[in-house]
């Protein structure tokens, strides 16, 4: 993959979607890690700063007891290209699923400005988005080898943050392809113009990506639909992108909806940008 920080910088990944090259002096942009509690709201479990299914602290609920827990993690989120399958103009929505098979993923954000004392950051767009379970992206089908219909927006799309931060997204539980570990691309714009659907103008302060717990993630490839994606799937380890950072490199917190993968989980983070 080739770096990029524009659209119009862009240039359509080939077909065997090689692994994205970094951007040394981009992914070096941290600061010090100060906590580890992150809460969910709606009453999800979540953890801090540990691993993603391992984690083990106090839980809280509530928007304020959110707020409240971000505002001890003082951690800029680990910057990281964008890589090729970004459009712009996405849809301002909170399900981005459309008609894709998949295990649901609800994704619950607390995005925190290190150049504000990390407090909650409202107004601002949290847009992500991924490959389906066959591993391949709206508006780029083809690129795994794989023949369906491409509308340009499935699996795409993104929300406003409220006064506490928190924005929430639902979506499934990303396939893979040859070259990348299974992960969900990020980008937060702030001052942006919102239209019917979408949004206008804002400037990007973050762009990112999102890793899963590589066990949990085994036994998800392991079943229907993603088990009919039978290309090489790259181990997180063996990421090119992800450095086993933990969460400041974007490693999800993980909590089951249910009994099985299949009913799919709840996925935490807190978001640590600047706005200067």
């Amino acid at each position: 993959m080739t770096d990029n920080t524009s659209a119009s910088a862009q240039t359509p990944e080939p077909a065997s979607h090689d692994v994205d090259s970094v951007d040394n002096s981009v992914k070096r942009r941290r600061v010090l890690i100060g906590g580890a509690a992150v809460a969910a709201a709606g009453g999800l479990a979540a953890a801090g700063l540990a691993s993603a299914g391992t984690a083990t602290a106090e839980t809280k609920t509530g928007a304020s007891a959110v707020a409240a827990a971000a505002a001890d993690v003082c951690t800029l989120t680990e910057e990281v290209t964008e890589g090729p399958y970004w459009l712009a103009g996405a849809l301002v929505r909170e399900d981005i699923r459309e008609d894709k098979d998949g295990f649901e993923v609800q994704f619950t954000f607390t995005v925190v400005d290190q150049a504000n004392d990390c407090a909650p950051l409202e107004n601002a767009l949290v847009e992500i988005w991924h490959a389906d379970a066959l591993g391949e992206y709206s508006g780029y089908v083809g690129g795994n080898h794989h023949t369906e219909d491409d509308d340009g927006t499935f699996l795409r799309g993104g929300q406003m943050t409220d006064s506490d931060g928190l924005v929430s997204i639902t979506s499934i539980w990303p396939g893979h392809y040859t070259g990348r570990c299974v992960h969900v691309h990020m980008r937060v714009h702030t001052d942006v113009t919102l239209t019917d659907d979408s949004y206008t103008g804002g400037s990007i302060i973050h762009t990112g990506q999102l890793f899963f717990d590589a066990d949990i993630n085994s036994e998800v490839q392991a079943l229907s639909p993603y088990s009919d994606n039978t290309t090489t799937e790259t181990q997180l380890d063996d990421d090119g992108i992800y450095d086993g950072g933990g969460a400041s490199s974007g490693l999800l917190t993980l909590t089951a909806l249910g009994d099985s993968v299949s009913d799919g989980y709840a996925a935490t983070l807190t978001v640590g940008v600047s706005s200067s």
